[in-house]
């Protein structure tokens, strides 16, 4: 168990921009980042961060809270996972405590999975390198392929004996559970018994985008036509080979730094590019680009450069994914290299200027491209010229920016001699196809569902209640330690029994007005997570006088977490739709605080008397006390009193 020292270090150290901005690509806006929801397909920003508070936001998905918080969603970590991430990141040694035998048992089959792989990277790698088959096949392969000893080690490639179970007893002497290797599919157990999936190839690690080991590929140096030259790890609870990018963890600063990410198809396109120094480089594993994957690469920059070999195979296989990245809004850019030459043997016959070079002259835009290349195929056909006017057209259709869609068409126009006007019409076709037909609803059938969303909305409608009490919490934060001014109502009575009602300003903290209100009525708030919040704030501006945002925020509970990222950043959404630039202008609560504190909580209390009312009416009800028992009237009566009390004095509130 992680020691609170350490979590302490950690909270302060990291700095919850740096962390999500590896993940994603952040834009300033105003005093926070702004950017495209990793947690949903969108085409504009709902996801902010604030340096500030040290929160962020997915108004999209409504998820938000601390750096830990987006650790946990985004890359599925425990919290001592996120803490150790953290540390490492930040270089902070980790102090440990003893663990109990029931947080040893919390630890999930998936984690189990991960902590397999990373045994087994590093045993690959150590294979690699102090292994005599390792050394003479694996490592002799890697530096005849021009990976330098560093490229090597930074990209923890391995080697996988030949023998058939080499690795599996290795796994099974450091205490793994064989239902657990054999799960992460490094080893295969058959009639014939259990057999290293891996053995007698060269290794290279899969990481996901936090660097934690998904799968494996490994490459037979053999020359055995019954195997398969290239193979990866099975599908499993955490590897999906359509959602993984080879090289995206090496990759995701330089993507973000040059705003480009370049995508190949090889492991060793990735490394021999990265070497020569194009560190903004993924690769899609060998298999067919997926839309997972493009939305991988969409969270840290919209524009794509897909290199392909100079053969007729790779150029066809760049059309296919062409459509895919178009339909996420992304700018796509072509780039083939000459025929016989691949990313891999290219990079390692020039030079670092030659490649920056190339890839600025030669990548062409996608309609540009695919012209070229089928005007190239269909020759002087018209038959086939059609079929090619109606691809590329097909291809402007997944355009989601009308204004784009527009500017390609004219361009296909011109470079296929066609008229606009049958351009357009041919794209109205393609977009016609899309639609989804309107069916016509029977009338008594539309009245059933009309009927039944209301139901559906009013079992649905919130508390309001508990909407007071997350607005009494809202202005603990951000205005408890401000001094304001109260229209207090003070109601006497004359020597004739006549009520006299007295309007008098106060000035006072508003936690302190706050609290005193409450414990009027000795108040306790309904829901459990906001009453724990309002106990802690109330404590810490009772005994230090005020509340640091950057403290509260650390809550280990993830509810109370993103409860805290919704109030904090409820009055930042509107930086994500410009309003200023349209002429539209929140104003500030605090010019109005007191106003909004007297409202809330005179609402609040009513509310709550109103509450009280009804629970002593349904127990009269239910005792048959009603207009019998002297002291229940009286009651009833004296809550009554308040009532009218509490909205004559929020009728005053202007």
């Amino acid at each position: 168990m992680i020691s609170r020292s350490t979590i302490d270090q950690v909270y302060e150290a990291a700095r919850v921009e740096e962390v999500i901005g590896d993940f994603i690509s952040l834009k300033k806006s105003g005093s926070n980042f702004k950017g495209l929801s990793p947690f949903s397909q969108e085409r504009t920003p709902s996801f902010m961060v604030s340096p500030v508070k040290q929160i962020w936001k997915d108004f999209s998905s409504g998820k938000g809270g601390n750096v830990v918080a987006f650790l946990m969603e985004h890359e599925h970590f425990t919290y001592p996972e996120s803490i150790e991430f953290l540390a490492k990141k930040y270089n902070i040694e980790i102090e440990k405590t003893e663990q109990s035998t029931a947080e040893k048992k919390k630890t999930n089959q998936r984690e189990s999975l991960f902590m397999v792989n990373k045994f087994a990277q590093e045993q690959f790698s150590k294979d690699l390198w102090e292994f005599s088959e390792g050394i003479a096949i694996g490592l002799s392969y890697f530096r005849e392929r021009g990976f330098s000893d560093h490229t090597i080690r930074f990209f923890g490639l391995g080697y996988s004996a030949q023998q058939r179970d080499h690795f599996f007893k290795i796994l099974i002497k450091a205490g793994y559970l064989e239902k657990n290797i054999i799960d992460t599919g490094l080893v295969i157990k058959n009639d014939r018994g259990v057999v290293d999936r891996f053995r007698g190839r060269v290794i290279f690690p899969i990481r996901s985008m936090a660097g934690r080991i998904q799968g494996f590929g490994g490459r037979i140096l053999s020359s055995n036509l019954k195997t398969a030259k290239y193979l990866n790890s099975p599908e499993s609870d955490i590897y999906h080979k359509s959602q993984v990018l080879y090289g995206i963890y090496e990759a995701k600063k330089a993507i973000v730094r040059e705003d480009i990410c370049f995508l190949v198809e090889g492991y060793t396109d990735v490394i021999q590019m990265y070497q020569k120094g194009i560190e903004n480089i993924v690769s899609s594993s060998g298999t067919a680009l997926s839309s997972e994957q493009i939305q991988l690469i969409r969270r840290l920059t919209s524009n794509v450069v897909v290199l392909f070999d100079g053969d007729a195979a790779g150029l066809r296989a760049a059309i296919r994914g062409i459509d895919l990245i178009l339909e996420q809004g992304m700018n796509v850019r072509i780039c083939s290299f000459p025929e016989g030459e691949d990313p891999d043997s290219f990079a390692k016959s020039h030079s670092l200027d030659e490649i920056k070079t190339y890839l600025l002259d030669e990548a062409k835009d996608f309609i540009q491209f695919k012209t070229d290349l089928l005007l190239k195929e269909a020759a002087n056909d018209p038959v086939k010229k059609a079929t090619t006017i109606r691809e590329i057209v097909q291809s402007i259709s997944k355009i989601p920016d009308a204004i784009k869609q527009e500017i390609y068409i004219r361009e296909c126009s011109s470079k296929m001699e066609v008229s606009e006007v049958i351009l357009f019409n041919t794209l109205a076709q393609e977009k016609n196809k899309k639609s989804v037909p309107i069916r016509k609803i029977d009338s008594n059938m539309d009245k059933q569902v009309l009927s039944n969303q209301k139901s559906d909305i009013k079992s649905k409608s919130v508390n309001p209640i508990i909407l007071l009490e997350k607005q009494i919490i809202s202005i603990l934060l951000q205005y408890g330690n401000d001094e304001a001014s109260f229209d207090e109502l003070l109601v006497s009575s004359d020597k004739e029994g006549n009520l006299i009602e007295e309007s008098k300003t106060v000035h006072s903290k508003v936690h302190e007005k706050i609290f005193l209100d409450l414990q009027q009525d000795e108040v306790e708030m309904i829901q459990p997570e906001f009453q724990s919040l309002y106990s802690q704030l109330i404590e810490k501006f009772q005994i230090e006088g005020k509340v640091q945002l950057e403290k509260i925020i650390h809550q280990e509970d993830p509810n109370l977490g993103k409860i805290l990222t919704d109030i904090l950043l409820a009055d930042e959404e509107h930086q994500l739709h410009n309003w200023e630039k349209k002429n539209i202008f929140v104003k500030d609560r605090k010019s109005v605080v007191g106003q909004l504190v007297t409202e809330t909580i005179l609402t609040f209390r009513r509310y709550l008397v109103d509450e009280k009312i009804k629970n002593l009416m349904n127990v009269a009800k239910q005792l048959n006390l009603k207009n019998k028992d002297p002291d229940f009237l009286e009651e009833v009566m004296q809550y009554q009193g308040l009532k009218k009390l509490l909205s004559r004095k929020l009728n005053r509130v202007i």
